[in-house]
């Protein structure tokens, strides 16, 4: 069974900084490229950042220079370094595996406040 558990998430000030982790069981995880998505309200969910198994990394212009997707394989364990934060980055933020697309967890709510 694929699960996802995010953590690390709540209220920051504009300009601070959160560390998300979301860890994974159920699935190869070191073989599996990782995404970190965001649902702001009333929006699509977004892709904000992805590494691939070779740790090769894509970031959406909207979070570029800003946030860091990272891995740890041995944790099984993916990262989102968020700085620099701003207030349109308040969303629920989520992990998944592309593979496994049809599995989300809870996801965990980042608030950014002006």
């Amino acid at each position: 069974q694929v699960q996802l558990v995010e953590s690390g998430g709540g209220l920051v000030q504009a300009g601070g900084s959160l560390r998300l982790s979301c860890a994974a069981s159920g699935f190869t995880f070191r073989v599996n490229t990782m995404e970190w998505y965001r649902q702001a309200p009333g929006k699509q969910r977004e892709s904000v950042a992805t590494i691939t198994r070779e740790h090769v990394t894509n970031y959406a212009d909207s979070v570029k220079g800003r946030f860091t997707i990272s891995r740890n394989n041995a944790k099984k364990t993916v990262y989102l370094q968020m700085n620099s934060l701003k207030p349109e980055d308040t969303a629920v933020y989520y992990c998944n595996a592309p593979t496994y697309y049809d599995y989300w967890g809870q996801g965990t709510q980042v608030t950014v406040s002006s």
